[in-house]
């Protein structure tokens, strides 16, 4: 953790991370380190886990000097996003260029390799055991830039646009998306649905509402929501806010 990041307010036990049954918000003044198979010279931080009660894990990597990581993902599939620098990834033999914003979806049984990152590159991944649906096909690779994803308003909020980056189709199990939110704009209702969330806070600030409770949230703050928890959010200040966002998707409810 970097001094920075660091406040009086640390000498006595205080911080904005909260962990509930239903919920928890983790803030980076409490993330720790930890090392992960096949990922050398990095920095990795488990945020989300089964540990926690979630169905899914959200993890962080921060390359360092000759950082790299590679593997296979047997019956999980991994979601990466691109949060600043940029790296090479072979997944199915390709070689991609990664930079940030772009996003990458390894099906499961894929080999993949990351390296040759620039300095301080940082990645968020989502990971979840693939869910599949008889007669459907497997996913396949899918690579793009949040640029080339239109924001669209919201229920016809133009101050409140989403990003859907992957295919709404029924072989996808899980959702990724970005939703930015202009001063003052929020969820047009407090949300209870059998989705549950990962997310990663991308840009500004705001009040996050968690099952009955009120918490300001800024970049860089990690929220869980479990299945059917109630959320509702507005954002504060004077720049737009974004974050990232996993849900699971497109299966019989008695299967999830």
């Amino acid at each position: 953790m970097n001094d920075k990041n660091r406040s009086m307010n640390d000498l006595f036990g205080s911080t904005r991370t909260v962990v509930k049954r239903r919920y928890a918000l983790l803030t980076p003044d409490g993330f720790v380190p930890s090392q992960l198979p096949g990922w050398k010279n990095v920095t990795a931080v488990v945020n989300l886990s089964p540990a926690m009660g979630a169905n899914f894990s959200q993890v962080q990597i921060q390359f360092g000097k000759d950082g790299r990581g590679e593997g296979n993902t047997g019956r999980l599939e991994f979601f990466i996003y691109v949060l600043a620098g940029g790296c090479h990834a072979t997944v199915e033999r390709q070689k991609r260029d990664l930079i940030a914003g772009h996003f990458l979806l390894v099906p499961p049984g894929t080999d993949f390799q990351f390296g040759d990152a620039t300095k301080d590159t940082r990645l968020l991944i989502f990971q979840k055991q693939f869910a599949p649906l008889p007669g459907a096909k497997r996913p396949e690779v899918v690579i793009g830039h949040q640029k080339e994803i239109p924001g669209r308003p919201f229920l016809g909020n133009p101050d409140a646009r989403l990003q859907v980056l992957l295919p709404d189709r029924l072989e996808f199990d899980l959702a990724v998306n970005i939703f930015t939110y202009q001063p003052g704009a929020t969820l047009p209702f407090v949300e209870t649905h059998i989705m549950e969330h990962g997310l990663l806070m991308l840009a500004g600030q705001g009040i996050y509402r968690l099952d009955a409770d009120w918490h300001p949230v800024r970049a860089g703050d990690v929220i869980w929501m479990a299945p059917y928890c109630p959320q509702w959010f507005i954002a504060m200040g004077k720049t737009p806010a974004s974050y990232i966002y996993y849900k699971d998707v497109n299966r019989e409810p008695l299967d999830t």
